[in-house]
């Protein structure tokens, strides 16, 4: 058994994450419930566990963190959608807060959903690659899962700032620039949708 850390947490060895950063391993458990996702973008999961990892050191998530992730579908979006917040339309990722955990183990932060169909459409409406905008909803669900929130504007500036460290990090681009064109797709008024 490890040594009990102060507070009452178990100490964890820290080892050098492929990010640079030095803090015990994460518990980062990534779900394809839909084979689409790998399908167009085989580096998913990797994708998916990079940037929850560079959130969870840029937000100095408590250590260890826990979290799962599912790859899903429209269908399954919408359900959990309509389930857990009244509106019966998919979203792009749900994130669902856990907070509870094992004081031997990773704190345990919740999970996220992400609805393919969605994330897609939104890629191609809004003229990025689906591995970027993938990485941005990453990032964004795994700050609500540690308390972030864009309710009010304030609230709005500074999670957007960290979301655009976060993903600069990583080789994003700001994900919330205005294209110079935008795509035909996209000329009529644009809905953001990332929520949680």
């Amino acid at each position: 058994m490890a040594d009990a850390a102060p507070g009452g947490r178990c100490a964890h060895a820290t080892t050098m994450n492929d990010d640079g950063s030095s803090r015990p391993p994460d518990d980062i458990s990534v779900l394809v419930q839909d084979s689409a996702w790998t399908e167009a973008l085989p580096e998913a999961a990797g994708l998916m566990e990079t940037a929850a990892r560079a959130a969870l050191v840029a937000a100095a998530a408590p250590e260890p963190a826990a979290l799962a992730v599912a790859l899903a579908d429209d269908a399954a979006v919408r359900r959990l959608n309509f389930t857990y917040r009244g509106k019966d339309k998919p979203t792009n990722v749900l994130s669902f807060p856990d907070g509870a955990g094992d004081p031997e183990g990773p704190a345990a932060l919740g999970d996220l959903i992400l609805a393919y169909e969605t994330v897609a459409r939104e890629a191609a409406e809004q003229g990025k690659p689906l591995a970027d905008h993938l990485r941005h909803l990453t990032v964004h669900g795994v700050l609500h899962l540690l308390g972030w929130d864009h309710q009010r504007e304030a609230e709005a500036e500074a999670m957007e700032g960290l979301e655009r460290r976060i993903l600069a990090g990583l080789g994003v681009p700001d994900p919330y620039a205005l294209p110079d064109v935008l795509p035909e797709a996209a000329a009529g008024p644009v809905e953001e949708t990332a929520a949680s």
